[in-house]
């Protein structure tokens, strides 16, 4: 699997996410698990990036799998 068409788009996506979720959410007033997160906000956006970035990698590469022929799933 080429990992360019996993990891670019998602990429891209998951930047969009992100800023849309901080336009809207404030990073201070954050709650996990029901006690409020107190990381800085530069490390809360990283750890609200690198999770939107997995989730969109995942969707990419769910996509990038179920779109192989039957050729190819028949070859294994």
């Amino acid at each position: 699997m080429k990992q360019i068409l996993v990891f670019w788009p998602s990429f891209l996506v998951a930047g969009i996410a992100e800023m849309v979720f901080f336009t809207v959410m404030d990073p201070q007033q954050l709650y996990l698990f029901g006690q409020p997160v107190d990381f800085s906000p530069i490390a809360t956006y990283s750890i609200g990036f690198f999770g939107f970035w997995l989730v969109c990698a995942a969707s990419s590469m769910l996509t990038v799998f179920f779109q192989r022929s039957a050729d190819d799933i028949n070859r294994l």
